[in-house]
């Protein structure tokens, strides 16, 4: 099974990055994001999209340039997440045929993202939004977008976002801090897979 789940590793180093990469996909987490404020994240991008392929999609966070972009597909990256709506990043990303989960926190934003071609809309930070900004912003997007709640999620709130409707979670520091081992992420990355899996709704 595939869960809506992206891992954010901020300030992870090339050095342990696969290890740690390899945790989660056991544990269940499959898509992982290295913002680009971290040391060297191009070389970890790297190396995970090819120490992981065909387990895991694999791409960069905090990307604020199209140039930006361009460095992270040519790493092997398939996803651009960002912490904003910038539509010059979004049509780089869509030009290069990669996956973009723009920032978002107002419909204005919501509705720029999914004009140039987002593929799903961060909220972030979602504790600012909250469930109820939530769905309210959902009830006037096209059915089937996928929203992403990030910052300030975790294990214990699942159910009360999965109840207005969202897609699934961005999550940092509930799995990863610089420092964690690989076997201090496996385990934060199974006690969230459980947790998204008793939430989750069916289907």
């Amino acid at each position: 099974m595939s869960r809506e789940i992206i891992a954010i590793l901020r300030g992870v180093q090339p050095d342990e990055v696969l290890e740690i990469g390899r945790a989660l996909v056991d544990a269940g987490i499959d898509r992982i994001e290295v913002p680009l404020n971290s040391p060297d994240p191009l070389t970890s991008i790297e190396r995970l999209a090819s120490g992981l392929e065909g387990q895991a999609t694999v791409g960069a966070g905090t990307v604020l340039t199209p140039e930006q972009v361009t460095a992270v597909h040519d790493a092997g990256g398939t996803i651009i997440v960002s912490p904003d709506c910038n539509p010059a990043v979004i049509d780089r990303t869509k030009a290069l045929s990669i996956l973009s989960y723009p920032g978002v926190a107002t419909p204005t934003e919501c509705f720029t993202a999914l004009r140039h071609g987002a593929d799903g809309l961060k909220f972030f930070p979602a504790f600012l939004i909250g469930t109820k900004g939530l769905s309210a912003i959902s009830a006037v997007l096209p059915q089937g977008t996928k929203t992403y709640a990030v910052g300030g999620v975790g294990p214990d709130n699942f159910s009360e976002w999965f109840a207005v409707g969202v897609t699934g979670f961005g999550l940092g520091t509930g799995i990863y801090k610089p420092g964690f081992s690989a076997s201090d992420v496996a385990e934060r990355a199974r006690a969230i897979v459980a947790a998204y899996d008793r939430n989750a709704p069916a289907g």
